[in-house]
């Protein structure tokens, strides 16, 4: 008999204390993962992957960005698995230490000109862990804001550990348009470091944090029912494939489409449009200001239209303001490309806004760690490329921004199909309430 059928008992005040636990720790693992997107664009290229061939040098960069997300699907197999069988709290905990000791390496490393061929290998193997990390914790976190929140109000907790993106990138643009005020020497002989190393004392609030929170109580209701899924990962490949391929592609704007827009731009910016790299920081940091709002708005709408409803009016919006948003940023006008970056975050937030709740229905207790996890890094597999083909698509419009926007529109379309499909595809029949 499915659990469920008899509902769990929180109070308000512990569903906003685990929000915010999960939004605390999922702020720092973004800022972790966003700063090698950030670093790829500006420092790696140069540093670890030198080349007389700018184009070559930008590619290994994003190549070794792309690693971690090919290394997210590892961990959310892995985290997935312990998620569902030992509890989504313990998996929190090791996710956060592991990419905050990561991160911080990465500021410790050596560059090429320093060690040589040993720098790309040694930086691409700490993008790895980082993935894995990663990969466990944002499906962790959602589950358990999700599993502590009334159903009727899940929008506005599960937004929670999404307003941990925007928070991870105002931090991490944040610290690099800091440090690159710095002369050009010193930036590139240590302050780029400096932003990867806070990633230490971060780490240590991080962790204090997550210890304070109480374990889902639906998990613990089914360790109790003797309930727990025995391989629940493959429960998930198997019985729920179609949840899983809907749940990634309702993720595939807010992750992709993110990348394309910042990580792509920023580059593309710099090194096609002549920019410099304080005014595509300084509109990442605005859209990411703005995306807060966004967020909070979106987790709300949710809980009044559905999420499926509010994932397709994302996807749309987004695909309409693909072109003119690049046509903004052509301009290399800088209060122009702000526009054209924020517009265009704005509108791939609205279906991230509303993941949680959308992804918790798509899988029933026993799977949701697993699933929420798989469905998430399962687009993430095909988003950390986004750069990337971003990259190679502009020699074949000579350099033209058509390409990418087009890319962008695309994505934007597969997340607006997910919007439709989600609310018939629900296999969740559990049922939080407050006290």
């Amino acid at each position: 008999m499915e659990h469920a059928a008899r509902p769990v008992t929180v109070s308000d005040a512990e569903a906003r204390k685990v929000a915010f636990g999960a939004f605390v720790g999922t702020a720092l693992e973004w800022y972790d993962f966003f700063l090698f997107g950030t670093a790829a664009s500006l420092v790696f290229n140069r540093l670890y992957f030198a080349s007389n061939d700018p184009v070559v040098a930008t590619s290994g960069a994003f190549a070794s960005f792309a690693v971690g997300f090919l290394a997210r699907p590892v961990g959310a197999v892995l985290f997935g698995h312990l998620g569902d069988r030992i509890g989504r709290r313990k998996c929190l905990i090791i996710t956060v230490a592991m990419i905050g000791f990561v991160t911080g390496a990465i500021g410790l490393l050596p560059d090429f000109f320093s060690i040589g061929v040993a720098a790309p290998i040694l930086l691409t193997l700490l993008r790895l862990l980082q993935g894995v990390a990663v990969g466990g914790e944002w499906g962790g976190a959602v589950t358990l804001a999700v599993e502590h929140a009334p159903k009727e109000r899940r929008g506005r907790y599960a937004v929670m550990p999404q307003i941990g993106s925007p928070i991870g990138t105002l931090l991490s643009s944040g610290a690099f348009a800091a440090v690159a005020l710095l002369p050009d020497e010193s930036f590139d002989a240590w302050g780029w470091r400096l932003p990867f190393l806070a990633a230490f004392p971060l780490l240590a609030i991080a962790v204090w944090i997550r210890r304070r929170v109480e374990e889902s109580p639906l998990f613990e209701q089914l360790l109790a029912e003797d309930e727990l899924a025995g391989s629940p990962v493959r429960d998930v490949l198997v019985g729920a494939w179609r949840q899983l391929l809907v749940g990634a592609a309702s993720t595939f704007l807010g992750v992709g489409g993110f990348y394309l827009i910042t990580t792509f731009v920023i580059s593309y910016g710099t090194e096609h449009l002549g920019m410099a790299k304080s005014t595509l920081l300084n509109a990442t940091l605005v859209a990411a200001a703005v995306e807060i709002v966004v967020l909070v708005i979106g987790g709300r709408l949710a809980e009044r239209y559905g999420p499926g409803r509010i994932t397709l009016i994302g996807g749309l919006a987004a695909a309409v303001v693909a072109f003119p948003a690049f046509w903004l940023i052509d301009t290399t006008d800088s209060l122009l490309v702000i526009l054209g970056v924020t517009a265009a975050v704005a509108c791939l937030s609205i279906p991230y806004a509303v993941s949680g709740p959308l992804l918790a229905d798509l899988f029933p207790a026993k799977l949701r760690y697993s699933g929420i996890a798989l469905s998430a890094n399962i687009a993430a597999i095909v988003s950390g490329f986004m750069p990337l083909l971003a990259t190679a698509s502009l020699t074949l419009s000579g350099g033209k921004s058509w390409t990418p926007a087009l890319l962008l529109i695309v994505i934007a379309l597969i997340t607006a199909s997910a919007g439709v499909l989600a609310p018939r595809l629900s296999l969740s029949t559990d049922e939080v309430v407050s006290k």
